[in-house]
């Protein structure tokens, strides 16, 4: 094989880059076909004129729909991203234990609620709390959708926990068993503290997942983002704009999530680098060793 050759498949030749061109000009010929049938099915219907747009820009359609929706979003997203950030963080340390009836016993609710969907875990939370009474009328919703949430989120985070503890060189803590640490001094001292930087991202994903899980909550009748622009376009009659605003306002809502956790995935890393670095010694002086009989001063020839 030739040095330009590739290694997982064969290069094109004339044939198949003629053929790749002519697939590449039918599939945007295609795609333009298919924008255009839209725009006209729109426009028939009313849905482009600037007619649409104009809710957006008086402030009762905002204090009225959306701005209530938008605080019901990050009321349910940071409530169970918390709470899913704890609940995973013990799942996921119980689930390495010694004991072996608490790995279990962790492990069979990771995979129970891995396993159910998070609509399911929202309206079966909605049922129980509604039967036995346990939250009041005006906070059922609310609170199905969080307890959906963490559960679900929890669970995988717990996954993310104990993969990033377990990526951690083992030789960590056979030294700290080895200078007579125990098991939750190492957990808590070392491995966390290393394994946060690493399980970052992963989390950070997460949490994205969350906020958007959360629109799920419209159907047990609580008041989100996406709920608020339905209720937009119904009165009046502007839903493919509602939609789009409301598309735009989740885009927005990931994107400062994200900025944020690699804000903080930044500071995490400059602060460890900190708190390792070695003080500078004077190039002029030698380091001694507090070892009997060794003396690299000369002072003891004095």
């Amino acid at each position: 094989m030739s040095a330009h050759g590739t290694v997982l498949y064969d290069a094109p030749g004339p044939r198949a880059k003629a053929l790749y061109q002519i697939l590449s000009v039918v599939v945007a010929v295609l795609l333009v076909v298919a924008g255009w049938i839209v725009y006209r099915a729109l426009d028939a219907n009313g849905q482009l004129t600037a007619a649409k747009w104009e809710p957006f820009v008086e402030s009762s359609s905002w204090t009225t729909y959306l701005l209530p929706g938008i605080r019901g979003t990050i009321i349910a997203a940071v409530a169970s991203i918390v709470l899913a950030l704890v609940l995973g963080t013990v799942l996921g340390i119980a689930r390495l234990s010694d004991h072996r009836w608490v790995r279990w016993i962790a492990g069979a609710i990771v995979e129970l609620f891995r396993a159910v969907p998070v609509l399911i875990l929202m309206i079966f939370a909605y049922q129980v709390f509604a039967e036995y009474r346990v939250f009041k009328s005006g906070y059922l919703a609310l609170a199905a959708v969080i307890t959906g949430l963490t559960l679900y989120n929890g669970s995988v985070i717990a996954e993310i926990v104990r993969a990033g503890i377990r990526s951690l060189p083992r030789g960590q803590s056979e030294a700290a068993f080895a200078i007579g640490m125990r098991k939750n001094q190492l957990m808590r001292l070392i491995l966390l503290p290393q394994a946060v930087t690493v399980m970052l991202p992963a989390i950070v994903s997460q949490m994205v997942i969350a906020l958007k899980d959360s629109a799920l909550g419209y159907l047990i009748g609580y008041v989100e983002v996406v709920r608020s622009g339905q209720q937009l376009g119904a009165f009046f009659q502007n839903y493919l704009p509602s939609l789009l605003v409301v598309a735009a306002i989740i885009i927005i809502l990931n994107s400062a999530l994200t900025q944020f956790a690699v804000w903080l995935e930044k500071r995490l890393r400059s602060g460890k680098r900190k708190k390792g670095a070695v003080p500078a010694e004077d190039p002029g002086t030698v380091p001694t060793m507090t070892v009997p009989g060794l003396d690299l001063t000369g002072e003891g020839r004095k």
